[in-house]
């Protein structure tokens, strides 16, 4: 097959996560155990006559909504990697579907809180055996799918995250908390006949998921607006290339997905050369995925 002349000059715009595909595996996988202990949790509670598992039961089905939510943003993703309507790729899907999780996740916290203060106000009859049993089941689930869900999470700095993989792993740990949290609660309720301490455990639990949700709709949302994500690449870049006169005027440096990055400079030079032989003195910065040079002759100063 003929080559175009200008072949060597086009590239994709592949700038998926490194274990994308692995990823959307493991959350289908958390998925199916979110669900089946929701299920057992609203089953569970309208069989013992126990509000608060049934509440919880569709409190998880909320965190199972939004695990879809990143599922289905790691498969769009990947079907589109190579539609030209996006102009950088679908990098970026994941943090989208992130910053919609923490949307959720306040949700869910504000949900709590009313909650727990309306069982303050007015108290409901807990069924505490079967309640703490269930409970404890349910933590289990969660800690298996934190543990599915742990490698990449905690994987290098912060700016090489999966957002979309965080956001799916705070779900996880957000129900673990609660379980945590509900476990407490209901232990005391049923050993010290402290009622109210479940609805007090649920308001501090609240509190937790809120503060993960700010965090994860921070990072997202900085992605989302191309703020400068590595203040350490964008010096090294300059570095390299401010030498022998020549001068940065014009630099734009963001994140396009995962581990990946793209750069627009604009360079002057007394002695300009190709922008080939500039994008060379970057070309082990291995995050750089994307370089557009523009290089413009620098006159002489009269003396």
């Amino acid at each position: 097959m003929l080559r175009h002349p200008t072949d060597r000059w086009q590239h994709a715009h592949l700038f998926l996560g490194g274990r994308h595909e692995r990823n959307e595996r493991k959350t289908w996988l958390v998925i199916g155990l979110t669900a089946c202990m929701m299920i057992a949790e609203i089953a569970g509670g309208t069989y013992f006559g126990s509000m608060a598992l049934v509440a919880d039961g569709w409190h998880m089905s909320t965190h199972a909504g939004a695990l879809i939510i990143s599922a289905f943003a790691y498969r769009y993703a990947r079907r589109h990697k190579d539609d030209p309507a996006f102009t950088f790729g679908t990098g970026k899907l994941g943090d989208l579907a992130g910053f919609s999780s923490a949307l959720i996740l306040a949700l869910i916290a504000l949900f709590i809180v009313l909650q727990a203060a309306g069982r303050i106000i007015a108290p409901i009859p807990i069924a505490f055996g079967e309640a703490i049993a269930v409970a404890s089941v349910g933590l289990m689930v969660n800690i298996v799918s934190a543990w599915l869900l742990r490698d990449d999470h905690h994987h290098d700095h912060a700016h090489h995250h999966d957002h979309n993989l965080r956001a799916a792993y705070l779900h996880v740990i957000a129900d673990a908390a609660t379980s945590v949290l509900a476990i407490v609660g209901l232990l005391a309720g049923w050993i010290y006949g402290w009622v109210w301490m479940d609805a007090v455990m649920g308001i501090i639990g609240a509190a937790v998921i809120a503060n993960w949700s700010y965090t994860l709709m921070r990072d997202t949302g900085r992605v989302l607006l191309d703020v400068t994500p590595d203040a350490f690449l964008g010096d090294e870049i300059r570095r390299r290339l401010e030498v022998d006169g020549d001068v940065i005027t014009d630099f734009h440096i963001w994140q396009v997905g995962p581990g990946h990055h793209a750069v627009i400079v604009s360079l002057v030079s007394y002695n300009p050369r190709s922008p080939d032989s500039y994008k060379s003195k970057l070309a082990d910065l291995k995050t750089l995925s994307h370089v557009t040079m523009e290089v413009h002759p620098r006159q002489q100063e009269a003396r």
